[in-house]
């Protein structure tokens, strides 16, 4: 099973409505493992001004935010 890692951080409106935006869009195929940049010095650095950032683990992609739905449904593809 492919996954999507969805970096991003406790308290994140934008994150928030990331998930709310690609959860009902997924489909079988992919399960989703949420990622916590804070726990990580690295993480902040790659990721801290960009988050919600979506990875894909099959590919290494990334789309971070803003998109919309069909801007990660070609993402997906």
């Amino acid at each position: 099973m492919k996954k999507l890692i969805i970096y991003n951080t406790l308290g994140c409106h934008l994150c928030e409505q990331a998930v709310d935006l690609i959860t009902p869009l997924i489909t079988n195929g992919y399960q989703i493992e949420s990622v916590d940049i804070s726990e990580s010095d690295t993480l902040v650095e790659l990721y801290g001004i960009r988050i919600p950032v979506i990875a894909r683990d099959d590919t290494g992609q990334e789309i971070a935010w803003p998109f919309d739905g069909n801007e990660f449904l070609a993402f997906l593809q």
